[in-house]
């Protein structure tokens, strides 16, 4: 099975990518952003790699980094969702901010991918939840805040914080990702005004 590509880009398609390993070019599917964050045709680049085989095709699906790919491996557990729909999701968000959609169970957010309706997104957020800390995508702080506002049973000091921070442009996975560093060091009864201040400056660092 091919785990890591290493080569030269030799050139984009709409959903994937040839990169030329010593002469053989290799057709890797990604999602949009690991297409961006592929540097130009003829440089060097690495792309982690799925390797999925059925009867009658082998197919690869690349990556910007482990993260994204353990993302992959694990959307594709959830029944009615394939690899196309799964790099869908990863295309609209990235690790930190899927992760954030799951402990939140916001399935608004997983529902913003081609091809994923409300029933579909209300899966994922169900069938991932719990799952999402052995992933290591975002610290266990800030999973900790996030399931606290998913419930309802953040303070109220906190919440506003984080609804703040949003309104401000900030995505949820951001912002509570913030006040979480923020709340770490000046504990979780800091004032409303002084967890957004610091938070910003947090999201400003």
């Amino acid at each position: 099975m091919i785990g890591k590509l290493k080569g030269l880009v030799d050139s984009f398609g709409d959903d994937f990518v040839l990169i030329d390993c010593g002469g053989v070019c290799y057709t890797v599917s990604c999602s949009s952003r690991t297409l961006q964050a592929l540097p130009r045709v003829g440089e060097a680049a690495v792309v982690f790699v799925e390797t999925i085989v059925r009867e009658d095709f082998i197919r690869l699906y690349g990556f910007a980094n482990e993260t994204e790919k353990n993302w992959f491996t694990l959307l594709t557990t959830v029944q009615g969702v394939g690899a196309r729909v799964a790099l869908s999701i990863l295309s609209v968000l990235s690790p930190s901010e899927l992760a954030s959609a799951v402990a939140l169970q916001d399935k608004a957010l997983i529902g913003r991918a081609n091809g994923v309706g409300p029933k579909l997104a209300l899966r994922v957020v169900t069938e991932l939840k719990g799952k999402v800390p052995a992933m290591g995508a975002v610290d266990a702080g800030t999973l900790g805040l996030q399931a606290a506002l998913g419930e309802g049973v953040a303070s109220g000091n906190i919440a506003d914080a984080v609804s703040a921070l949003s309104n401000l442009g900030y995505s949820s996975a951001q912002a509570s990702a913030a006040v979480a560093r923020v709340v770490s060091r000046e504990g979780d009864d800091a004032a409303t005004e002084k967890l957004i201040r610091l938070g910003l400056r947090e999201l400003s660092s």
